[in-house]
């Protein structure tokens, strides 16, 4: 079947796409034999469509122009060859460096100067996505209307919706028989022209997001990284405990008006003063099995800072703690500033202690016991009471112990309010 001149090229890629019938590349109008190897792009100078359930074929020039259009800024828009258009849909999944480099070497293979239009991201992005039927319209596609203008009737008026070849209609919408000649076009009722002529093109995401052309981020990301380590840096020389070399770090002192945190000195605890900085500040628990012993001995400091944003106390500025595993050098008005004791269940952690009851104790202090989840609470710790919460670490899931630290922190600023922390007293006399 020879080529019909008023065959809509992307209207024919895209329903042969949508049958599962691609088109098929020749370089003669006839379609090549089954048992020969498949034409190159390159070589082909026909593109051949089959439509389904009919034994005719269309052939199309490659150098066919489409309703497909570059504007890239000009007065009038520059139609795309079906080549270029066959091209982009082969190429589809490149990536924009190397669908480039790929047209470059496709102009050099192929002769007689039919070379390939270069469509940018979002004209690609377009074009692939009305092809696959994702979209009904785009910028980059002209109706059938505008294509076809000189050769409608003069008695209606010719609307195309970009799918494909129409079927003409008469004033009434019943059809009308070929004459022998080129397809009738579609002629429209004047009410639904009207209607018509009042529509606008929806834009999709893709175009509102990204505008006329691909933008590179690169640099805001490269911008933020190195904004972000400075601004580690700068926290990191000016939080206590971590200033600068050759600058005496000050012991802090109990005696001002932060609250303080009194940690077990078992053996057997978990929480210790090698893993509790990096559980209470980041939710990050360490094993006390899996620290060094000899690091340990050596390195473990007497006493901890731990800052925590508690915003029923203050809503922007964080609260500093002081953790200590024993009140061995306490002044008697210290203990008014312990806000939280941790436990394992033994008695003889609170000889020391201003209270050696721990039912007294722990109507002064919010107690705390953690264990492994799973395991039985000491009959001890039950015996206590709710002024002691109990928290499980999972042994094996390190994602849970940011759930088991808040626990904590709630627990501990809900017991600091109601014993007038948030009222700007400081402290407990």
């Amino acid at each position: 079947m020879s080529p019909d001149a008023h065959q809509d090229p992307l209207s024919l890629l895209r329903a042969s796409l949508s049958t599962g019938t691609p088109p098929i590349l020749s370089t003669s109008p006839n379609s090549p034999p089954p048992s020969l190897p498949p034409v190159p792009l390159h070589l082909a100078t026909h593109l051949i469509f089959r439509p389904p359930h009919s034994p005719q074929h269309v052939a199309l020039p490659l150098s066919t122009p489409t309703r497909f259009v570059k504007k890239d800024g000009e007065a009038t828009p520059t139609p795309v060859d079906l080549r270029s258009i066959y091209f982009a849909w082969l190429n589809r999944e490149l990536a924009i460096p190397e669908y480039l480099n790929l047209a470059q070497s496709f102009d050099v293979q192929v002769s007689g100067g039919a070379g390939i239009k270069n469509l940018n991201f979002v004209e690609r992005l377009e074009l692939v996505g009305w092809l696959e039927g994702v979209q009904e319209e785009s910028e980059f596609i002209q109706a059938v209307t505008q294509v076809r203008r000189d050769a409608a009737p003069a008695g209606g008026i010719v609307v195309g919706r970009g799918r494909g070849d129409l079927a003409g209609l008469g004033q009434n919408g019943a059809s009308q028989p070929a004459t022998g000649g080129p397809r009738p076009l579609k002629q429209l009722d004047p009410r639904l022209a009207e209607i018509y002529s009042h529509e606008r093109v929806v834009v999709n995401r893709n175009t509102a997001l990204r505008g006329s052309k691909p933008m590179d981020f690169s640099y805001v990301r490269k911008h933020t990284e190195d904004f972000v380590s400075r601004l580690k840096s700068t926290t990191t020389t000016n939080t206590p405990g971590h200033l600068k070399p050759g600058v005496p770090s000050a012991t802090p002192s109990p005696s001002r008006s932060y609250p303080i945190i009194l940690l077990s000195p078992s053996a057997s605890a978990l929480l210790t003063m090698s893993n509790v900085k990096p559980f209470l500040e980041s939710g990050n628990f360490l094993p006390p099995h899996t620290l060094s012993t000899t690091a340990t001995s050596t390195t473990t400091p007497q006493m901890i800072d731990i800052s925590r944003l508690l915003p029923s106390i203050h809503a922007t500025t964080p609260q500093r703690f002081i953790v200590v595993d024993s009140p061995e050098k306490f002044k008697p008005e210290y203990w008014g500033r312990v806000v939280a004791v941790f436990t394992t269940g033994q008695a003889w952690q609170f000889k020391s202690y201003k209270w050696h009851q721990p039912q007294e104790l722990f109507r002064h202090v919010k107690g705390f016991y953690v264990g492994w989840e799973g395991e039985q609470v000491p009959s001890t710790v039950s015996g206590w009471g709710a002024a002691v919460t109990c928290v499980g670490v999972d042994r094996g899931r390190r994602f849970r112990d940011r759930e088991v630290c808040e626990v904590v922190w709630m627990e501990i600023e809900r017991w600091m309010v109601a014993t007038g922390w948030g009222n700007g007293q400081g402290g407990r006399g």
